[in-house]
């Protein structure tokens, strides 16, 4: 499982220099940490995202996330699902409440990867989200959410700053400008 996921980020090309950090710490991450698709991996572990754009490609849907109070892209823990595809598709689904046969792969290939610190919560210790990212057309319809989150929503490009100023979800709108935009 881990030599495909290895592979598969090995092969992918970084937009820009911070995301090439990302996928080297990715990479090291995978060659010292066997269990790293588990939550027990408690230095840090993966996680699947899913950036869902609309079809004019003007606009990403982000979630208001409840225990994060931050708004963000739909993810979540590999759980050791080592198909971290398959793990954004079904968060994508889970957190906006679209049934999957509305996502769209843009591609099948890593969209980003992120590297990222998870505050100490409770018992659950500080750790490291190591994210790969895919991207996913779905319509512009009514997005119902679910209880994880306060709010679903389609958030116009110009207008992400305003919902999470990251440099991590920055480069993804870039990237969507640049390597799949229509206009």
């Amino acid at each position: 499982m881990l030599t495909e996921i290895y592979q598969r980020i090995n092969a992918h090309k970084s937009f820009d220099h911070t995301e090439e950090i990302a996928k080297r710490q990715t990479l090291r991450f995978i060659e010292s940490h066997p269990n790293s698709l588990e939550r027990s991996c408690l230095p840090g572990h993966f996680t699947g995202s899913a950036w869902l754009v609309a079809p004019d490609r003007r606009s990403t849907v982000l979630i208001h996330h409840k225990k994060l109070n931050r708004w963000l892209q739909p993810g979540g823990h590999a759980d050791g699902n080592g198909n971290l595809f398959q793990v954004a598709l079904d968060e994508a689904s889970e957190e906006t409440g679209l049934d999957l046969s509305i996502f769209i792969p843009v591609t099948n290939l890593i969209f980003d990867i992120d590297v990222h610190e998870i505050p100490k919560r409770g018992t659950e210790p500080a750790h490291t989200h190591y994210d790969i990212r895919y991207i996913f057309q779905v319509p512009e319809i009514n997005l119902p959410g679910n209880d994880e989150s306060y709010k679903v929503r389609f958030v116009p490009f110009d207008e992400v700053k305003q919902f999470n100023n990251t440099a991590s979800i920055e480069r993804m709108v870039l990237k969507t400008k640049y390597q799949f935009s229509n206009a």
